[in-house]
């Protein structure tokens, strides 16, 4: 007897989110050198030759990872972040729904991967981030203390990845517990003492 099932149809987009959830999650846990193509392709339930296919190699895919984390960042502080929006959009970068679908997300930017190209887009993306915080309170190339002001938003920035670190790899409390709303007034307190003008 012959089977007459139809041939199972490739998804070619499903496939390559299904590779980028899996790559994010075990970079962001992992890190870069302890993850092996075999455990995403394992996590994503498709075969590790697909990770070639799409993404080329593991440093490829890492990439995409970081791009679509720059992608999301710079959703966050699109050109019309204001001061007092900071505060709720680093809170709902730590504990909103996006970060419930993919927890620890942020961290992919600490991980080290040690290919070039993903450190200049790592470079990239902190970059722009930290200006557009900066912007946000002022700050612009051609004032005197723009180095001073630059630094204050990358401080702010080095904060919100240190609450990230510590909301995913430890039990501090009431951190690790903390909601949205418990988070955005001590953050107003910190953004308004670093970057109000």
């Amino acid at each position: 007897m012959t089977d007459t099932a139809a041939p199972r149809r490739r998804d070619a987009a499903a496939t390559r989110l299904l590779l980028l959830d899996a790559a994010r999650r075990r970079f962001a846990a992992d890190g870069y050198s302890a993850t092996t193509v075999r455990d995403i392709a394992e996590d994503a339930g498709v075969n590790v030759a697909l990770i070639h296919r799409y993404f080329t190699s593991k440093e490829g895919l890492f990439e995409a990872c970081l791009t679509g984390v720059g992608d999301e960042l710079g959703r966050t502080a699109g050109e019309d972040l204001t001061l007092d929006r900071i505060a709720h959009d680093i809170a709902a970068r730590l504990v909103g729904p996006h970060t419930a679908k993919h927890p620890n997300q942020i961290l992919l930017l600490l991980r080290s991967s040690g290919d070039e190209r993903a450190e200049r887009i790592r470079q990239d993306i902190l970059g722009t981030f930290a200006v557009r915080l900066a912007a946000a309170a002022g700050w612009r190339a051609d004032l005197p203390d723009a180095d001073q002001r630059l630094l204050s938003a990358q401080v702010t920035l080095a904060t919100a990845f240190g609450l990230a670190v510590l909301r995913s790899s430890t039990t501090l409390e009431p951190l690790a517990s903390a909601g949205h709303d418990d988070l955005v007034a001590p953050l107003a307190r910190l953004v308004n003492a670093l970057l109000k003008p």
